[in-house]
């Protein structure tokens, strides 16, 4: 008979240390594994929930925008005068929660001013009225009453609910004016970049009634009371813009947020356009682009079409070899020359038009 020798406690030791050392690599490769799987998981739901839906890029958009928005309102505060007597939080609409406006105008006022309400950029799915706050205090200093609305944004809510609310915005003002020192008679609609878009096209509701019927919106003024519109950098004609350069996906993301399509060959899509419905009712417009702006053949292609049926036009537009380079909603950075000369333009026309 053949005895095997026990190990001793320390042999134990060393003999299941061995055994796990054995099995270290399979246990490794499994944890690898997994943990690529996890990150593949991962990946492949945040892709999924970028392509099924716009809030995840909505989301991105929001936080730049609102950051850009802050830099730029810091940028230009030394500018805003002193003494502008501001109405800040007002309501349009009670029974809507993000129908809100303020009121800015000039210290002793002599008279109802001409009003200007200012409908802010964003993509339709983001800014808001108080990053147009020291901007329109500078521009009532000038002798207008200044006006910022705010609206509901997609994708929570959907064309044509803005233009609805801009509408009543507008109706809101009028039958205020008295309250504000407004001359009624004297009212201009201004707007940058998806801002400049609802301005325009609420100016086509208010000049061309058999349009106000096909969307099912009441104007919200009389073409009589509208002296003019100031645009900045809006997309005034979707099925022309360029869906395959480097701002695609943002595009993509807009269109799809506002118009619950994100082909840009929808037939929704055609239901923002503005350009191809101009006639020779809609009211005068001071209108502008920087050269580098992706926008600019959309503002371009919009005052053609409004020339083209005898609309008057003062246009602020540049170059593309133009140095330096001016970039989509340039003109609100009135700590440059070209900032402050589409300032001053627009001041201008807007004095030109209220007299």
């Amino acid at each position: 008979m053949r005895f095997r020798r026990q190990p001793a406690s320390g042999d134990r030791t060393l003999v299941l240390g061995y055994s796990a050392l054995q099995g270290g690599p399979v246990l490794l490769r499994k944890a690898v594994l997994l943990a690529i799987g996890t990150v593949v998981t991962l990946a492949v739901g945040v892709y999924a929930a970028f392509q099924l839906s716009p809030w995840p890029s909505v989301l991105l958009i929001r936080h730049a925008f609102a950051n850009n928005g802050a830099e730029v309102a810091a940028s230009i505060a030394p500018l805003v005068p002193q003494g502008i007597v501001a109405q800040r939080g007002l309501s349009y609409a009670p029974d809507d929660g993000d129908a809100l406006f303020d009121v800015f105008a000039p210290p002793d006022a002599q008279g109802p001013l001409p009003a200007v309400i200012w409908v802010h950029g964003g993509g339709f799915i983001g800014g808001s009225r108080a990053e147009l706050s020291g901007y329109l205090q500078i521009l009532a200093a000038q002798g207008f009453v200044t006006v910022a609305v705010d609206y509901s944004l997609a994708p929570g809510a959907q064309f044509p609910t803005p233009l609805r609310q801009v509408n009543a915005a507008l109706a809101h003002v009028l039958a205020n004016a008295g309250r504000f020192d407004i001359d009624p008679q004297r009212i201009f609609i201004a707007g940058d970049s998806a801002g400049a878009q609802i301005a325009a096209q609420t100016a086509l509701i208010i000049s061309d009634a058999g349009y106000a019927r096909g969307l099912g919106i009441e104007p919200g003024i009389s073409r009589d009371s509208l002296r003019g519109l100031v645009l900045y950098c809006g997309p005034y004609d979707p099925a022309t813009m360029n869906f395959d350069g480097p701002f695609a996906g943002f595009m993509r993301t807009v269109i799809w947020s506002y118009l619950g399509t994100p082909d840009p060959r929808d037939a929704r899509v055609a239901r923002m356009a503005v350009a191809p419905h101009v006639t020779s009712a809609y009211p005068p417009v001071f209108i502008s682009v920087g050269n580098a702006d992706p926008l600019a053949p959309q503002s371009t292609g919009l005052a053609d079409a409004l020339r083209a049926h005898g609309v008057e036009v003062d246009a602020l537009f540049y170059p593309a070899d133009h140095v330096p380079p001016l970039d989509h909603e340039y003109q609100m950075l009135l700590t440059t020359d070209a900032g402050r000369l589409a300032f001053d333009r627009s001041a201008a026309f807007l004095k030109a038009h209220a007299n």
